[in-house]
This record gives C-alpha cells, sequence and structure tokens, in this order.
C-alpha cells in the first residue's frame, strides 16, 4: 500500500447498509466505495497530488495510482529472488542495524559467489560450454561436488554430470542489487532495525525475539519525539542517548553510520565540544519565524523578476513588526507580488478588470488592491481584517496576521506562468553546467590515465630518460626550468607589444581588449603572473591627453580569482568599445579559465541560480538547520517545526561541528554539509560578527554624548530609508 507522509493511509470502508438502487461514486484504482459527491472529489484529488511514496521501492513525488504501479513492478521484481536464499537472507535482514545500502551491499557479496541448488549456470564439457542446472550437492573427504543437469532449449534436463566447482563457469549473478533491495523492503515491517512481517518469520522460522545486545525499550517500534516544552536552546539536550546494538565487550563489531539515536559513546571515542546554545532573540513570535524566512526568501530569490530590490532579513522583522502603516518596504513588496498577480492575468486580475480599477499600484492605493486579494475566493480566514486595512490601520495588525497575507500572496504568485518560466530556466541551465561539469571531469580522468601510462611507458625504457636528461644538461638548461623560460618569453613578447603602442602601434593590444588577441596572446597563462598595463605607455608622442584620461583594461588573477577591470575608454582609441559593450560572455570566459577556476566558477553558477533553499540537514533529533546565502546565520528548526534558533559567529559554527558524532547518519550527512560550505558560512559570519561589533561602538559613542552638547536627532533604522531602485515605473 502507498505511503503517505512515511505512513501507512487507510482506505475507506464500504457502506453496510448499500440499497441496491442506491448511487454511488467508486474510484477506479482503490475499489472505495462512496456515497457523497464532494467526498468523492476530495478523495480523488489526493490521490492525484504528487505526496505518495511507493513502499517498496522508496520512491517519492509519485500519484497514488503511480505508487500502486511501482510495489506491483516491484513485487514482480521480488518474485524473481531465489527461493533458495530466501532463508539465509532473511536470516541477515532480521534485527541488523545496517543502513539499506550497507545491508544490500553485505548480503551480495556474500551470496554472489555461493552456489545452491536449482542455480542454473553453465559448466565445461569436453572443451564445450553447456547450459546446466545444479541437482544436487556431494561432499566428501576431497571436497565438494556438483551433480548437474544439462538443460535443453526448452529448460529440461538431457543428461545429468557430476563437476567440480572449477568446471562451473557464472556469467551473471542470480539476482541483482535492485531486486535484493525491493525484496529487504518487501520482506521488512520496520528499519533500524531492521525487523521481518511476524508472518514471514515464522514461516521460515526465524525467531521474533530481539537479541540480548538490543535495547527494544528505546529503539525498536518508537517513533522518535517531538520536543514539548522549552526553547530551541535545550532541545539538543533534552534526549538522552539510547544505547546502540553492540560494544566491544560483546565482540560484535558494528559497521558505522548507523541510526543515531542507536549511538553510544565509546572508549576510542574523540572528544566531543558541547554544544553551544542558540540565540533565540527574534523580535516575531516563536511560530511565525518559519513565514518569515520563507517570505523574504522568496522575495530575495525572486527579486529580479519582481522588481524589487533585495532588502535584508532584520529590515524586514523590523518593518513587519512596525506599526506604520505606509512604510516603504512593506508597501513594495506588497505591490510587487500583486503585480505580478496582475501581469499574470489570473483571477485577481479579473476581479481587478471587474472593479475598473487603475493597474497603477502606488502609496495611497495599495491597500484598496490588497483588499480586492483578501476578498478572493477560499480567503475567508482573511477577511476579518479587512475592515482594519480599509480605515487605514494596516500598522495595527497582529504579526502572525501579517505574515499569513504575506505568506497567501506568495503561494499565488508561486502559481504564476513567470514564476514557473523562470523555475524551468535556472533548472535547464544547471542541468548544462551539471553536464560541462561532468565532461569535465570525464576529460581529466582520461588526462589523467594517459599521463599516467605514459609514466610507466618511460619508466620500462630507462635509456631514454638517460639521453633526455643528458642532452638538457649539455644545453645548460634543466627540465624543471622550462616553464620558467616559457613564460619569460610569453612576458618579453607581451612587452615588446606594448612597447609598439608608443610609435602608434595599439591595434594589437586593441585586439587583445576586444577578446581577439593572437596566439601568442592566448596561450598566456592567466593565474601565474599579473599583466597591468601602464597609462603612460600608451600617451602619443604629440602629448593628445585623450588616452591617458581614457586608460585601459587589466586583466589580473589574485589569489586565485579571475577580475577584469575596465576603465572607461574613449571611442576614438583604435577601436576599442565602451564598458558597456566589451563584457565578456560567460563561454569566453569559461574558455580563457583555467582548469581550476573554471571549476570554481562553474560552482559559483550553479549557486546563483539555485533558487530553492534546502536544509543542509538535520541532526540527531531531527533538528533541522538552514543557511540563506544572503543573511550570515545559521538557523535551526525544531523537529516539530515550532522552535527556532540561530548560531550568528564562526566560534559557534566550530563548536557545532565539534560535537556532531558521525557514528549517526543524520550527524555524519550534516557534518559533511557543513565541512563543504565551511568556507563560506564562515566568512558571512565573521562578516556579521564585524558589523555588529561596529554597529554596537557607534551606539556606545552615541550614548556617550554629553547632553550639553546640541546633537542632532538620532538617525532612523535602516528600514525607514528603503528605496526599491528596481520599481518598474
Amino acid at each position: 500500500m502507498p505511503l503517505h507522509k512515511k505512513k501507512p493511509f487507510p482506505l475507506v470502508d464500504p457502506p453496510h447498509d448499500l440499497k441496491p438502487s442506491e448511487h454511488v461514486y467508486q474510484i477506479r484504482f482503490t475499489k472505495e466505495v462512496l456515497r457523497d459527491y464532494q467526498e468523492y472529489l476530495n478523495r480523488l484529488n489526493l490521490y492525484r497530488q504528487r505526496v505518495w511514496t511507493c513502499k517498496t521501492t522508496g520512491k517519492t513525488n509519485l500519484t497514488y495510482e503511480q505508487a500502486l504501479v511501482s510495489e506491483r513492478r516491484a513485487a514482480e521484481k521480488v518474485q524473481q529472488f531465489p527461493k533458495e536464499l530466501m532463508n539465509p537472507v532473511l536470516q541477515m535482514i532480521q534485527y541488523s542495524t545496517l543502513t539499506l545500502k550497507d545491508l544490500v551491499d553485505t548480503i551480495y557479496s556474500k551470496f554472489r559467489e555461493h552456489l545452491f541448488e536449482g542455480l542454473e549456470l553453465h559448466v565445461w564439457k569436453e572443451k564445450f560450454v553447456y547450459a546446466c542446472k545444479i541437482l544436487k550437492l556431494l561432499e566428501d573427504e576431497s571436497g565438494t561436488h556438483y551433480e548437474v543437469g544439462l538443460l535443453d532449449n526448452d529448460k529440461r534436463v538431457t543428461e545429468t554430470l557430476i563437476v567440480k566447482e572449477s568446471d562451473l563457469i557464472r556469467k551473471k549473478a542470480p539476482y541483482s542489487r535492485s531486486v535484493l533491495k525491493a525484496f529487504i523492503r518487501e520482506s521488512t515491517s520496520q528499519s533500524a532495525p531492521w525487523m521481518l512481517h511476524e508472518k514471514l518469520a515464522e514461516k521460515h522460522g526465524i525467531s521474533t525475539k530481539p537479541p540480548e545486545n538490543l535495547h527494544t525499550g528505546n529503539t525498536i517500534g518508537k517513533k522518535r519525539k517531538n520536543t514539548e516544552n522549552g526553547s530551541v536552546v535545550d532541545m539538543d539536550m533534552t534526549n538522552k542517548r539510547t544505547k546502540k546494538d553492540g560494544d566491544a565487550t560483546n565482540g560484535i563489531r558494528i559497521k558505522y553510520p548507523i541510526e543515531d539515536l542507536l549511538v553510544q559513546p565509546a572508549a576510542n571515542d574523540p572528544a566531543f565540544s558541547d554544544r553551544p546554545s542558540l540565540y533565540t532573540s527574534f523580535k516575531v513570535p516563536m511560530d511565525c519565524v518559519g513565514d518569515l524566512l520563507m517570505i523574504w526568501d522568496f522575495c530575495s530569490s525572486f527579486a529580479r523578476l519582481l522588481n524589487l530590490w533585495r532588502f535584508s532579513l532584520e529590515d524586514f522583522e523590523n518593518a513587519i513588526c512596525h506599526k506604520d502603516s505606509n512604510l516603504i518596504l512593506i508597501v513594495e513588496a506588497h505591490a510587487a507580488l500583486l503585480r505580478l498577480l496582475i501581469k499574470d492575468e489570473g483571477n485577481y486580475f479579473m476581479i481587478i478588470e471587474g472593479k475598473k480599477r487603475k493597474s497603477k499600484i502606488t502609496v495611497i492605493t495599495w491597500k484598496e488592491f490588497l483588499c480586492d486579494f483578501l476578498e478572493m475566493e477560499g480567503r475567508e480566514e482573511l477577511t476579518k481584517y479587512l475592515g482594519t486595512i480599509r480605515r487605514g490601520h494596516y500598522g495595527l495588525l497582529e504579526v502572525s496576521a501579517k505574515l499569513s497575507i504575506f505568506r497567501d500572496l506568495v503561494s499565488e504568485a508561486l502559481k504564476t506562468n513567470a514564476i514557473r518560466a523562470r523555475v524551468d530556466e535556472c533548472i535547464e541551465q544547471q542541468q548544462e553546467l551539471a553536464a560541462k561539469r561532468r565532461e569535465e571531469d570525464k576529460r581529466k580522468k582520461e588526462e589523467h590515465s594517459k599521463t599516467s601510462d605514459k609514466q610507466g611507458h618511460q619508466e620500462g625504457n630507462p635509456q631514454n630518460g638517460e639521453r633526455n636528461a643528458h642532452s638538457s644538461d649539455v644545453n645548460g638548461k634543466a627540465p624543471q626550468d622550462e616553464d620558467v623560460l616559457s613564460v619569460g618569453k610569453q612576458k618579453a613578447k607581451v612587452s615588446k607589444k606594448l612597447g609598439n603602442s608608443q610609435n602608434g602601434k595599439r591595434n594589437a593590444y586593441s585586439s587583445s581588449v576586444n577578446g581577439k588577441a593572437s596566439q601568442d596572446e592566448d596561450s598566456l597563462p592567466l593565474g601565474k603572473w599579473n599583466v597591468k598595463v601602464s597609462k603612460k605607455s600608451y600617451i602619443q608622442e604629440n602629448g593628445e591627453k585623450n588616452h591617458r584620461a581614457a586608460g585601459f583594461g587589466e586583466l589580473i588573477m589574485e589569489n586565485g580569482n579571475y577580475s577584469e577591470k575596465v576603465k572607461g575608454v574613449s571611442p576614438t582609441s583604435g577601436g576599442i568599445k565602451s564598458p558597456g559593450r566589451r563584457k565578456y560572455k560567460e563561454k569566453d570566459i569559461q574558455e580563457k579559465l583555467p582548469e581550476e577556476e573554471q571549476k570554481d566558477y562553474i560552482e559559483k553558477e550553479l549557486e546563483k541560480l539555485s533558487i530553492r533553499t534546502n536544509p543542509l540537514g538535520k541532526d540527531r533529533n531531527h533538528n533541522r538547520y538552514w543557511f540563506f546565502r544572503r543573511d550570515g546565520r545559521l538557523f535551526v528548526e525544531s523537529s516539530d517545526s515550532i522552535q527556532w534558533g540561530y548560531y550568528s559567529t564562526k566560534e559557534e559554527l566550530d563548536a557545532l561541528m565539534g560535537s556532531l558524532n558521525p557514528k549517526g547518519v543524520r550527524e555524519r550527512a550534516l557534518q559533511k554539509q557543513l565541512q563543504k560550505h565551511y568556507q563560506k558560512m564562515s566568512m558571512a559570519l565573521q562578516k556579521r560578527s564585524k558589523e555588529a561589533a561596529q554597529n554596537a561602538l557607534l551606539e556606545d559613542s552615541e550614548r556617550r554624548r554629553s547632553t550639553r552638547v546640541r546633537v542632532e536627532a538620532r538617525k532612523k533604522p535602516a528600514f525607514f530609508s528603503y528605496v526599491n531602485k528596481w520599481k518598474d515605473d
């Protein structure tokens, strides 16, 4: 049966008092019978949503019918599993604490070469290979022999032989990994540890009693608890560690990682640091933090499409909590979302057209457009705020009400054609960059293999190596100095070309600025030295100041980062284009960058195209960790999505990483993600800490000013001075 939210979904029981003449509604693929038409539609719509999971294969984002088809196909695969191996495989599955992948690898490697009765394979006979089937295993003092029957085209035994194992040929494994994975999922009722269905265990005579080293009171059949009290600060400290299924005294060797709650402290564990306490100083209510982050992240990700200048999370939080009804930041955010709905020409556009409103949304009229949105069908819960908004008191609404309105606007914006087109475009670009990265990795592997083969060939012919070394010594040039000499020659060529420009010959340099450099210039290794062009070398002998005032570009590689510095160039300087026309295309940039820089460039482009923020991972208590590109904090969400907290310093990030236990599945995955993004996150945290320290010093200096000195009025907060620079007039 397909799973809904990782749980079995019960079907509707058929009515018992049906009359023969009564009209009912039946769902085709579940055979459910319903009397009420509305209930039938609701049920059918639920089955058509992509929220179902195939129980056998674990595939997600399926409709109910697709999940049924997936389960049926998986069941057909399971039927292919050899019956002779079922009992020993089920013995290995019962109460195993390995992950699914590790369990599949263990079983597959153990039984891959296992020979059993009924196995079909091939045998050598008189220098020919015949298809056969093992009929019986014969064991004696000399070893194990096999009685096999030769098979014809109809799989019938035509002749029997007694052969050794060396005479048998296995051309393929008796089952694939996918079949084994489907068999494990189909045979078990729960994982971590794996437990067989009771009837299946009884059928094969497998004990259902847990082993002594497995603590059933805490781990088996018990769902994880959600935090019920306390703030996010205590949510990592409240749960006690549960004992896992193996220690050195019992002689059982555990293959890590395992379920986090089964991990026990061991003597050889490194010294874990204490998990730092979380900050919970939010101005909005705790249950509204999730909506606040979601709305801000959406506006930041689609800012260019919305024509909305980006604002910080702190400014958005302060503006939401402020009582002013016409804050520019709030007005522009509402107006941008409403304009997007109008341009989509959907239901909201029809309502606006029916009321004959002008399409321009201003500081005065934005509340009328917002009220029209709240009056749409399906928003009955928000209609109670219409009176307050119409009277011009939007700022007096509760924070939860403001965020609920924003949340509905964002959900409608996600359905528009413009947002969907943007998402599709980003996905296509991401796929292209990912394909290019795979091709680059494949090319590097091929080059590496060729280089290793060439080195092996040279090692096999030492005379050639000695001859080459002798020739280099005779010429007085060591082999390791050739790169330096070649770079020096290239520098000389460039300096020669630059020197010729003093005599009025600037064509060579102008072509290189336009991206059409000569062969010598293209061969210059960017990143190993800098090409800087002096303004004085381009001043003509007659003293013209046009070129000196104009200046020229510089191609600089500093600290491994490629940058192009282009200054203003006059239109008369030898065909050099203006700065607006001299931007390199992405393809040109990728071709000119070295391999390492090109890889970094692709990673940065993939990050730019990422319009969906996913959690970095979960800790042992299922708390989720979020990092947003445009905010220098690491947010933590509790397992029930009610409590929130954050880390704001690099020291706290280091302490968090030191407190994660890599023996657990979730904490190992989280630790890998934190290590992958460590440099970016630490830089963002340090930048935020520095800005916070500067702001604190500024406030402290203002507080210490003498009251006898007449000072200017105190500066307003940043969100008061917000200006939408991308506004579409």
